[in-house]
């Protein structure tokens, strides 16, 4: 696991809240008949400042995720020092998408084919999943259910892309692990196109244990961890 379960002097309640969440992941892992050195936890520090993600790597943290691309490319400069990486988690406009590739290690929100041109490379690559919609919502973000393997398929023929896996947010409306098993059966088709695609990023605060027990390698975990966030600026 990519945030070590190694205890810390530090009492602060960041600290407490990032202790507390690794034992949750590690109990929810055992449960489900696994190793919590097989999950990544990044930590959503969206609206928070830079000096919070600061704190982050101070306790051993290294992946980070941000949602919105100004804040995160502004994050990424000032914490360069620090060599994290960092996760793209949020709908991304193609018309940003070069500037995305340029902090980002890992972009979780590809969704369409137009994107997908966008973050075309012939001179490096970046690691990405594809973001399925588990809802009827097109707003929601994420590719329809029937267009899962032709969007695939798209970036696996397009240079400078490495698809991880398979992504998702759970709706408020339904059951998360029944969310979440749909995810692990998309997860399985796309691997029948793309055997080496066998990440999938899902699980959130409130739902991660679902998540873990139906197979999510990486989980986006934010409030649990940063506390409420401050309003936006």
């Amino acid at each position: 696991m990519t945030t070590s379960t190694s205890p810390t002097s530090s009492s602060s309640p960041l600290a407490e809240r990032l202790g507390a969440v690794r034992a949750g992941i590690d109990d929810a892992a055992r449960a489900a008949g696994r190793s919590p050195e097989e999950l990544t936890t990044i930590v959503v520090t969206k609206f928070h400042p830079a000096s919070l993600v600061r704190e982050l790597a101070g306790l051993g943290v290294h992946d980070v995720g941000e949602n919105r691309h100004q804040e995160a490319q502004a994050k990424a400069a000032e914490l360069a020092d620090l060599h994290l990486r960092w996760h793209f988690v949020g709908q991304l406009q193609s018309k940003k998408a070069r500037q995305a590739r340029a902090y980002a290690s890992v972009i979780h929100s590809v969704d369409r084919v137009s994107l997908v041109d966008a973050l075309r490379s012939d001179e490096s690559d970046v690691d990405c999943f594809v973001q399925l919609n588990l809802t009827d919502d097109p707003a929601r973000g994420g590719v329809a259910d029937r267009d899962l393997e032709p969007l695939v398929d798209h970036v696996l023929a397009t240079p400078g892309l490495r698809l991880l896996g398979v992504m998702a947010v759970a709706p408020i409306d339904e059951q998360p692990r029944r969310a979440f098993e749909r995810v692990r059966l998309a997860s399985e088709r796309v691997r029948r196109i793309a055997p080496d695609a066998v990440s999938i990023s899902a699980g959130m605060s409130q739902d991660y244990a679902d998540a873990i027990a139906e197979g999510a390698t990486h989980l986006r975990i934010g409030t649990a961890i940063t506390g409420n966030r401050p309003q936006p600026g």
